[in-house]
Formats: structure tokens, sequence, C-alpha cells
């Protein structure tokens, strides 16, 4: 048994041909585009927007005389007017590692503009239980050393079990699976496991704001605050626009721009 805290992985993000990008820019007239956006994030979301309007520079839309210049206005401008849409060009991929279950139920709710990939545990034999104490656990010592003794027992007997069915033993791998299935159903909820989560800009925006509110589980918004944090530094155009409120030792992050 281990008492652990969640951690969180950013594992890939889109990234920019440049080589293709100036073919484009070259296509469309306007090969002397640069930007001075931070990331290859940014940079794809820019590009996708000014393609909309063919807002390079002036004259390459006769309706459009004037162009603003720079990443940080233009997605500033964006988050203004709530064309989200082109954030939706931006993926992100993450790995949180020893979350427990109760996280990962909150967290799959979130669906739209993202992809899910969770540790299975029909595969992954639980002989090493984590397990992450919430504050109100950690605040009463008598509590926390009922929380400890539950999870030392409940990983005993997995152990219990596991020599039982001599899972060591010589067996098919689907029969092995089939008994690692049932063995988890007498494991806490609150045990530590991986999802891999791929999000993109306008999806890791709202998700961002809704858990770290406040009235969200302490654990996802734990998780989430250093998702914004990372992100904020990764991506501050992109992540523009947020005022941090500190509540119960926790980031709120909040905006005008909801739902962009």
């Amino acid at each position: 048994m281990r008492q652990v805290e969640p951690k969180i992985f950013l594992i890939g993000e889109t990234r920019v041909d440049d080589a293709a990008l100036k073919d484009y820019l070259h296509h469309v007239g306007a090969p002397e585009w640069v930007t001075d956006a931070p990331s290859d994030a940014e940079k794809v979301i820019e590009v996708m927007g000014r393609m909309c309007y063919r807002s390079f520079a002036p004259g390459l839309n006769l309706n459009v005389i004037k162009v603003r210049e720079g990443n940080a206005a233009y997605l500033g401008h964006i988050l203004q007017v709530g064309h989200g849409s082109v954030l939706e060009h931006a993926i992100f991929n993450f790995i949180f590692a020893d979350v427990s279950r109760v996280f990962t139920h909150e967290l799959v709710r979130h669906r739209a503009g993202i992809a899910i990939s969770q540790e299975s545990l029909r595969f992954v034999r639980l002989d090493d239980l984590g397990f992450w104490p919430p504050t109100v656990v950690r605040e009463d010592a008598e509590v926390m050393e009922i929380f400890v003794k539950t999870v030392k027992e409940l990983e005993s007997l997995q152990k219990v079990l596991a020599k039982k069915y001599d899972l060591d033993g010589k067996m098919p791998f689907s029969k092995k699976k089939q008994i690692t299935s049932a063995m988890r159903r007498v494991a806490p909820l609150g045990l530590v496991t991986s999802i891999g989560w791929s999000v993109n800009g306008r999806a890791l925006r709202h998700v961002i704001e809704m858990r770290t509110d406040p009235a969200a589980e302490e654990e996802i918004r734990l998780v989430f605050g250093k998702v914004a944090d990372l992100m904020f530094k990764k991506c501050p155009n992109l992540m523009s626009g947020y005022d941090v409120e500190m509540v119960d030792g926790l980031p709120w992050y909040k905006t005008t721009h909801k739902k962009v």
C-alpha cells in the first residue's frame, strides 16, 4: 500500500509542418507571413483562423483592409468574439497517473473534443494499491488510520485471491483476465490508476473552467489546477482571459469568455 499524489504528463501535442505551411502561404499569396506564436498549437490556431477570412495580409481578401498583428492579439480577439471552433485544431495528449477511479469516473463525463484510453483492470493485477487521501481524511488522524487500514486489508485480499487462483502458475492469459476482472470487484473505488486523455484547445478551456470550480470534486480540482498551470506556461495566448482565485488552497480559473 502506498500513498500517492496525482501526476500529469503532457506526452504529445500539435506540431506544425513548416515546409507545408510555407507552401500554403505561397499558394494564398502571403509568402512573407510569420507569427510570433509561442507554441505550435497557438500557431496552427492562428493559421486556421486567418485562413477562414484570408487575413494573413491586407488585400488578400478585398473586404479586409486591416489585420491584427501578433498571435496574442489575434487569439485574444478569437476568445472575445467566441470563434471557438478554430481552437479545436490544437490537440494536447496527457497521461494522468496515480489518479483514483473516483477521478476517472468524473473525467470521462467530458467527451466532446476528447479521446480517452484507460488502464484496464481486467489485465492489470492489483498487487500494490495506491491511494490519495482527500483533505477531510488527512485532517483527522483517526479517519486517516481507518483509510490506511482498509486499503492495506483490501490489498492483502488481492494477494490472497491471487494465491488462491494460482495466477502466477501456468494458465491461459484469457483465464487470468477473467479472474483478474472478478478480483477488481473487491478493490476500493479510490485505488490509483492511469488514464490517457487527449483534448483539443476548445474543450481544454471548458474543462479547466468546470473542474477548477470550487463545486468540483477535490481531486479533479487538484489535477486540473496542475493542468492549467502547465498550459498557461506553454500556451499563454490560448489560455488568456482567466482570473485565478485561491479557494481552499486550490486555484479556481475563471473567465468571462465561457464556452468559447
